[in-house]
């Protein structure tokens, strides 16, 4: 299952880009630049498509003169393959109960560069799979893969069921690069992409019910990332080819939509996807549930027993728990001194941001909401030291003194740095910050991430 050979590595928004030239040759309508907004509804209860956001309204959501309302997409089965933590597949989840009998989905924070480096530091087709350091009480490691045209793709997951509120994932990500087995790679090289998101490591386990009436989730909305391999592109491209047979077949035999899809997740049982997130199942929570020492001995003897076909060994599925309950108050922990960016190597956030390429309109509706705008002050800063600083990669949350109030603090919003990474709708300790669409077409531009 780690094994790497004969796999290939890109960059998955040029994979992207080539599917919509081969898509739109067969006759698929892709409309870049609109986000799905809304989710539609026929009168019983159905879905029946989506509706995209409406463009040119100004910070208080009033039209401007270059107000476009939204249009309704309809169908007779929408797929939802928004990604980690799609704001509309989280609507559907709980209008539907798809999360009912499943564990906590739980999630990791990826951050990642592009780097350009010195031809004879350059090995094509190398990849480098790490674990820990430099974190210590959580869950996390880095990869680094030497791809096409001198570049090498290096990243950083930390698991988000860490506990301490002073740690940054992204000052972790820069520790990283300081590794002796890592930084002579780099040294000498330009870093030209910068790029974060979050990523499913609930398991098998996390995976909420397929299908509900109109419609069905795919890929990483649903969750089918192999968290031990740090893979799960295949998966997703697998459960959205079951989920198109599955509605092919029903449109065949005389559907009219609205109904579930029930053979979409039948053939997701049977498939090869499910038995390979079956086998890794145990991984992750291994990880939270005895720490990074024992907790990798057992899932690599879970792992193996399962290679071996004896897995029935060890029958049992450990559990999840939410990554936002984990995080202790900031008189528990210590606090993290982390050393200054050099520049070369290390960086801060602001320079990475403008490397991927992140533009918002400025004057719309800020799409990080908050359900009660004092818990950030009376809580989360309080009592966790306003985590939100830390834990978002772009620099969108920071605490500043309040002119109006004798000097007094609140949460300053920077959503024109937002990277979609979805971190703070994941992490906020109170659940207070609501992830939603942007005006279409806003957000990171990745060309070869």
């Amino acid at each position: 299952m780690m094994s790497n050979k004969g796999c290939y590595t890109l960059s998955l928004g040029a994979l992207s880009r080539w599917l919509a030239d081969q898509a739109e040759g067969l006759g698929v309508e892709i409309f870049p630049g609109f986000a799905a907004a809304e989710v539609l509804y026929n009168e019983d209860g159905s879905v029946k498509g989506i509706a995209t956001g409406d463009l040119g309204l100004d910070a208080e959501g009033k039209p401007t003169a270059n107000h476009e309302p939204g249009v309704e997409l309809l169908a007779k089965y929408t797929f939802f393959a928004e990604g980690v933590r799609g704001s509309l597949s989280q609507q559907l989840m709980e209008r539907f109960n798809l999360r009912d009998g499943v564990e906590p989905q739980t999630y990791g924070i990826g951050i990642k560069e592009l780097w350009d480096v010195a031809p004879e530091k350059h090995k094509p087709g190398q990849v480098i799979h790490t674990q820990g350091w430099p974190l210590t009480d959580t869950g996390g490691g880095g990869f680094l893969y030497h791809q096409d045209q001198g570049q090498v793709a290096i990243g950083f997951i930390v698991a988000l069921d860490y506990e301490n509120p002073y740690l940054s994932p992204f000052e972790e990500m820069q520790r990283f690069k300081t590794h002796p087995a890592i930084r002579p790679v780099l040294e000498g090289g330009k870093r030209v992409a910068y790029g974060a998101r979050a990523i499913n490591e609930g398991g098998l386990q996390a995976i909420p019910k397929l299908v509900f009436p109109g419609g069905a989730l795919i890929g990483c909305a649903a969750g089918f990332v192999n968290v031990p391999r740090i893979k799960g592109s295949h998966n997703a491209m697998k459960s959205g080819m079951l989920a198109a047979e599955a509605a092919f077949q029903a449109i065949k035999l005389g559907g009219t939509g609205g109904d579930e899809l029930t053979a979409y997740p039948e053939a997701f049982r049977a498939s090869w996807a499910y038995k390979e997130l079956y086998r890794a199942r145990n991984a992750r929570p291994a990880l939270a549930k005895f720490g990074g020492l024992l907790g990798t001995l057992y899932s690599g003897l879970d792992l193996w027993l399962n290679s071996l076909g004896l897995g029935f060994l060890a029958p049992w599925t450990l559990g999840n728990h939410e990554d936002h309950s984990a995080l202790k108050k900031a008189a528990e922990m210590t606090k993290i001194d982390y050393p200054k960016p050099d520049g070369e190597i290390t960086f801060d956030r602001l320079s990475s941001v403008y490397l991927s390429n992140t533009n918002h309109t400025e004057n719309q509706p800020c799409h990080l909401t908050l359900k009660d705008a004092a818990i950030p002050v009376a809580v989360n800063l309080a009592d966790y030291d306003g985590p939100e600083a830390r834990f978002c990669p772009a620099g969108v949350y920071e605490f500043v003194e309040d002119g109006d109030s004798g000097g007094a603090q609140r949460l300053q919003i920077n959503a024109q740095n937002c990277v979609h990474c979805k971190t703070c709708d994941i992490k906020d300790p109170t659940q207070n910050i609501t992830w939603v669409t942007p005006e279409g077409g806003g957000g990171p531009n990745y060309p070869n991430m």
